[in-house]
């Protein structure tokens, strides 16, 4: 798979056929838990991917689900979230990152799928906020994150219990007119 940061991707709802290549991508409890919290249970299995895609295609639903690809081909990058999206409150929390094919990680792949799905949010959905989690450990998420605009919001300590230890995450969050600056478009009113 060649790609690098000029490839174009795209992001197309999660479905079906992509089920048991995300299944592959999860290949510790570990991992699951970093990527999806205590959302799944590990294994990831079908019948947990098939109730998330139930959730997406109900009537407005809170949560959308993405799998980006490579523009050009339709081959699957990873896997993103929309979620806790509050229409009233024009909100979002964007969820489950994930580059997929380790050789991927940490080339810049991530920050493209969050450009994408920052522009769901704010163009197609008009959101105000979007905010996200972070496990405080995740260096490279939060450098990315930072490097879109996002700021620190807080640090929730202990939040995540992993054996004896603790896991701590940051809430980080940026707003449409920040988003707008940095994409030089016009705030609309």
């Amino acid at each position: 798979m060649a790609i690098d940061n000029q490839t174009p991707i795209q992001l197309r709802p999660f479905a079906k056929s992509d089920i048991k290549q995300l299944i592959n991508w999860v290949d510790s409890p570990e991992f699951l838990l970093q990527w999806a919290g205590r959302g799944f249970s590990y294994p990831l299995d079908e019948a947990q991917l098939t109730s998330l895609i139930k959730k997406t295609s109900e009537g407005d639903p809170s949560l959308l689900a993405f799998t980006p690809v490579i523009s050009k081909t339709g081959e699957a990058l990873g896997h993103v979230q929309l979620s806790s999206i509050n229409r009233t409150d024009r909100s979002a929390a964007i969820a489950r990152v994930l580059v997929g094919p380790k050789i991927l990680r940490n080339r810049g792949l991530g920050r493209k799928i969050m450009e994408a799905v920052l522009q769901v949010g704010f163009e197609k959905l008009s959101l105000h906020r979007i905010y996200l989690n972070v496990f405080d450990f995740n260096h490279n998420a939060i450098a990315c994150y930072e490097h879109l605009g996002f700021q620190r919001e807080g640090l929730l300590r202990d939040t995540v219990r992993v054996g004896n230890k603790y896991w701590s995450h940051f809430i980080m969050s940026i707003l449409e007119e920040e988003w707008r600056v940095l994409n030089k478009k016009t705030v609309s009113t």
